[in-house]
């Protein structure tokens, strides 16, 4: 049976949104047909990378292309919101980039739009849908290293400071815990709900400290610690600041899952590896994961295409509850942290 495409416009036209643009060349299930940015150049020199591809110089001139059935948003934070509200007024289906919104609130009524109109809206965990996360998912439910004690995860990297740049300007959502810290908190839920049975979990309790940038008064690294149900703790964190450390780790009764690169898997269309430590074994077993030729954003895309052609609104992998659970504990974290934004 052949299956019509889903046909993709992209809101916005920076790196991110290239990304997802390239990644999506490589899906059966799915095609670029628009992009928009506020400047019609700029969407003009987007669209000329991709063949075929219409340029529009006003995000509301992209959700009124009669041809466009799902929008990718890749906005800064502080218009996720806004526009995926505008997106499910429109009757669009919704990817939107991490985090889903700069608050949990904001979060809510994406999601009750979305509800509304009957559309479809995910959180752009791009890292949830590569078969590397599938496999530690397996690994972890099945009991390979018995019952999980600790979660270690973290996403750092060293930016130059420029009070310009989102990372540091508190008007454009900037800030350690937002950007990246969201990755590990999200792994950390997933690890502790495959540990349970459940797809993910919330903690219970999570305390967070971080340091705020003298100038931009954004944070630059953050560290928390969170318990989840069954007693499993996590030790999380994340800057923008310090030298490159992402990578994740998972330990058991019986043994430890060593994850190099857990958030940004088969980037440039290498393989990865994980390893399995068991107890008693002098040697870790090395497990190979096949990338499949797919570019990392593209698992992403196809999951919200099988949803759509199911009439469905949620993907199983990536539910509201799950989002909303994530956001949730990033408030908080940012609570301890003492990072607020305009209107909150």
């Amino acid at each position: 049976m052949t299956t019509t495409p889903l046909q993709w416009g992209i809101l916005s036209a920076g790196h991110i949104a290239r990304k997802f643009a390239v990644d999506l060349q490589s899906s059966r299930s799915n095609r670029l047909v628009a992009v928009a940015s506020r400047h019609e150049a700029d969407a003009a020199a987007f669209a000329g990378e991709f063949g075929g591809v219409r340029a529009h110089g006003s995000y509301a001139a992209l959700l009124a292309d009669p041809e466009v059935q799902a929008v990718y948003i890749g906005t800064l934070h502080p218009w996720h919101a806004e526009w995926a509200i505008e997106a499910a007024r429109a009757g669009k289906h919704v990817l939107c980039e991490k985090p889903l919104a700069l608050n949990l609130a904001d979060a809510q009524r994406m999601i009750e739009a979305a509800r509304d109109h009957g559309v479809l809206l995910m959180e752009a965990f791009m890292y949830r849908f590569h078969p590397q996360t599938l496999k530690i998912a397996e690994l972890v439910r099945t009991g390979q290293v018995g019952e999980v004690r600790v979660i270690r995860a973290s996403f750092n990297f060293a930016a130059d400071f420029d009070p310009g740049h989102r990372l540091f300007n508190k008007g454009l959502g900037g800030g350690a815990i937002l950007d990246v810290g969201c990755y590990p908190m999200s792994f950390a839920r997933l690890i502790a709900g495959q540990a349970s049975g459940r797809t993910f979990a919330n903690p219970t309790t999570l305390h967070g400290v971080g340091r705020i940038h003298p100038v931009a008064q954004t944070d630059e690294f953050a560290s928390a610690v969170a318990r989840f149900p069954g007693g499993v703790l996590a030790e999380l964190s994340c800057g923008t600041t310090i030298l490159d450390d992402q990578s994740a780790q998972i330990y058991g009764t019986d043994g430890w899952i060593d994850v190099p690169t857990p958030f940004l898997p088969g980037q440039g269309g290498r393989d990865e590896v994980i390893w399995l430590h068991k107890r008693g074994n002098a040697v870790p077993e090395k497990i190979a994961i096949d990338h499949l030729a797919h570019g990392l954003y593209t698992y992403e895309a196809d999951a919200v295409a099988e949803a759509v052609a199911r009439g469905a609104t949620e993907v199983p992998a990536m539910t509201w509850a799950d989002t909303l659970g994530n956001i949730a504990a990033l408030d908080t974290w940012r609570q301890a942290v003492g990072v607020r934004y305009e209107g909150e």
